[in-house]
């Protein structure tokens, strides 16, 4: 017996549910992921003013939050928790969703979502030239920041608790402090 595998794309996408959860499609494979819990809210909560009060104050673009959907092709959806698009590619922004790269994303890791995180959304981000990608874990109290390199991803910053964390792109220093 062959094991036929079903894949997802965007018009499928369209037609999921209104139950409440989070889904996002990768490489065609339908990931449901279930509500945050509320630290992990708290903690978006407070990056997410962080990054729009400074990206604002410079004139940088806009920073958007989840639940909104990026559109990296007909089988790439994804929902991140916060993400940075810069003034120069605001064309990439429409009406009912975000339709290709964003200039940086930030995931906030839970242990259900950890390896999708940290393996498959690396790999997805790369190939769509996501420029930054920032991997909060708030058990830990620490952020990884990953820049896109002409070899790939490779991590420049990581901050640890009461210490701060870097961004290249924005040229923007966060005390760990404020956010956890």
């Amino acid at each position: 017996m062959q094991r036929v595998e079903i894949k997802y794309s965007y018009e499928d996408y369209l037609h999921l549910p209104d139950d409440g959860k989070r889904y996002q499609i990768i490489g065609g494979k339908l990931y449901r992921m279930p509500a945050p819990v509320p630290y992990h809210q708290r903690v978006s909560r407070k990056l997410g003013r962080i990054l729009d009060e400074y990206v604002t104050e410079k004139g940088l673009g806009e920073v958007f939050d989840a639940p909104c959907d990026v559109v990296f092709s007909d089988m790439d959806i994804v929902q991140p928790d916060l993400f940075f698009i810069s003034k120069e590619r605001e064309y990439i922004i429409e009406e009912k969703n975000i339709r290709g790269a964003p200039d940086l994303i930030v995931e906030i890791l839970s242990p259900r979502s950890d390896y999708l995180d940290r393996k498959v959304k690396v790999e997805l981000y790369e190939e769509y030239g996501v420029k930054e990608y920032w991997l909060v874990d708030p058990d830990r109290r620490e952020v990884e920041v990953l820049t896109l390199t002409s070899e790939g991803y490779r991590y420049k910053s990581m901050g640890a608790f009461n210490k701060s964390f870097y961004s290249p792109l924005l040229k923007l220093e966060v005390k760990l402090s404020e956010v956890f």
